[in-house]
């Protein structure tokens, strides 16, 4: 057995990365985080050489560049090249999968109280649209999806599972190895938003064994904004089928007829942002220079303490739930409204945001939840920051009595 990694971390060094952690303590990065300057030279660059050159010059230039977003993409969740589309975003991404799947009527699709909004739109679309029926699994007594309601509903039969890996609303980090492992066993195809676990946590697809995996780039990625990825296994590429097509995701090969292509990038179209997928290229490599698993472990100790930090603050009551729990803090104050909280903090250079009972039907509002604080640490936020951060609470943000 190999001796543990002791290395301390690099933090004076992200942070020298990182310009805009001198402006702001940026408790915001499930919204969308600083990122570093490799990312935001990457990206103004190529904005200047389209400017110089042209935008397809720029973009022809650019071609092993964008090639290796890719091989990049990849690498950071354990899949191949072929296997990742990269898209505008994660909601996108995650319609392009199962927008495409070849529902039938009644076919059973089981999802989880922490799924995103957009999501469970989509799914009610689809339930008008094909008469499909939502299956909604309960959390257990620590607040992750309960694994045994899932394997019963699972033994009736069902076709798709669809769940939220980390949730917008909380610090939960849901089991999404254990679900692989029960969909796999009932042969359930398994689509798992990572839209806030992408650069949070270690994610590898086999390990997880899903079948489709979409992310974004802005949150912990710490990519641009409007950049996502979408993974697709090759079982997936079986199955499901863009729900439209341009002539980059096929090829017209008579008059009437086209071929789509056989990668992953048949969930793309022609046109995309090049400057804000270098972007996202250059975030990726960012992650898997430090590595998640070296950033990870710091990231959820700082959440831990944000949270202990906040549970002894008199009037406020932290709202995260789950065995397992990431960076993501959601809290309310009594008597102060969360959009207010935000406002005194925001006032102070502290950013944060807010997250509503109608963006979590199934599970704020469930539980009789008011509108909450939402603050989310990243790795390159400090013990320092978090200290700031709840002496402007309190100083300035809580009345004194």
């Amino acid at each position: 057995m190999s001796a543990p990694d002791r290395t301390p971390f690099p933090i004076e060094r992200v942070r020298r990365d990182t310009p805009g952690v001198e402006n702001v303590v940026h408790f915001n990065n499930a919204g969308s985080a600083l990122p570093p300057e490799s990312v935001v030279t990457t990206v103004v660059e190529h904005v200047r050489r389209e400017a110089d050159i042209g935008g397809y010059e720029a973009a022809d230039e650019a071609e092993d560049r964008l090639s290796s977003v890719y091989t990049s993409l990849a690498a950071l969740i354990g899949a191949e090249a072929r296997q990742i589309a990269v898209i505008e975003n994660a909601t996108r991404a995650w319609d392009m999968a199962v927008y495409g799947y070849p529902f039938k009527p009644g076919d059973r699709v089981i999802t989880c109280r922490a799924e995103y909004v957009s999501n469970i739109i989509a799914l009610l679309q689809l339930k008008q649209r094909f008469g499909i029926e939502i299956v909604l699994i309960d959390d257990d007594d620590e607040g992750q999806i309960d694994l045994s309601q899932l394997e019963a509903e699972l033994a009736r039969g069902a076709t798709m599972m669809a769940m939220t890996h980390v949730p917008t609303s909380g610090g939960l980090i849901n089991p999404a190895a254990e679900v692989g492992k029960l969909c796999t066993a009932y042969g359930v195809f398994y689509v798992l938003d990572a839209c806030q676990s992408i650069g949070q946590v270690p994610l590898d697809v086999d390990t997880i064994g899903c079948d489709v995996l979409s992310a974004t780039g802005r949150k912990y990625l710490r990519g641009p904004r409007g950049t996502g990825f979408l993974f697709v296994s090759d079982r997936a590429l079986g199955v499901i089928e863009p729900p439209f097509l341009d002539l980059h995701a096929a090829k017209w090969v008579d008059d009437g007829e086209y071929v789509i292509r056989d990668d992953a990038k048949r969930f793309e179209n022609w046109e995309t942002n090049f400057a804000g997928k270098l972007g996202l290229g250059a975030a990726a490599d960012y992650a898997l220079e430090l590595t998640v698993d070296a950033t990870a472990p710091r990231l959820i100790a700082l959440g831990e303490m944000l949270r202990s930090r906040l549970d002894r603050v008199a009037g406020v009551s932290v709202h995260d739930k789950g065995p397992d729990r990431g960076g993501i803090a959601t809290f309310t104050v009594e008597g102060i409204t969360a959009e207010n909280v935000r406002a005194g903090l925001l006032a102070s250079a502290v950013n944060t945001s807010v997250s509503t009972p109608g963006q979590a039907r199934h599970d704020l509002a469930y539980r009789g939840l008011p509108t909450v604080v939402r603050a989310s640490v990243h790795y390159y936020n400090t013990e320092a920051e978090i200290h700031r951060f709840i002496d402007v609470l309190q100083t300035s943000v809580i009345p004194r009595p």
